[in-house]
């Protein structure tokens, strides 16, 4: 399946992997891999306090840089960008679970 997963936005964060290395990599894994123990709460958590951790990252370099104590402009700058990066795909996450519980929602029982 194409798209934006939470598994997949999960290996963004932490890897760095474009969707199509991810593919790749995901067909050259052997087929008894198993599955994680995690739930999918656990793994929405645990995305949302990666993407918490870039942003209060970020915050700090900045603040640093404002005060004089850093003058390492790039490094801030890549910050600010994954940390914005992550904030826009945490919200297209959010965004697809909203879609689908109100599809859910829309069913007929």
């Amino acid at each position: 399946m194409d798209g934006l997963t939470v598994s997949t936005s999960q290996s963004l964060l932490e890897k760095g992997q474009t969707a199509s290395e991810l593919r790749q990599s995901s067909l050259n894994r052997s087929s008894d891999v198993k599955s994680s123990d995690k739930s999918f709460a656990d793994t929405l958590k645990d995305s949302i306090n990666k993407v918490n951790e870039l942003q209060q990252k970020s915050d700090h370099l900045i603040e640093q840089l404002a005060t004089g104590k850093s003058k390492n402009i790039p490094e801030v700058m890549i910050a600010a960008e994954k940390a914005d990066i992550a904030m826009k795909l945490m919200v297209q996450v959010r965004n697809k679970i909203i879609n689908a519980y109100q599809e859910i929602m829309k069913m007929q029982v």
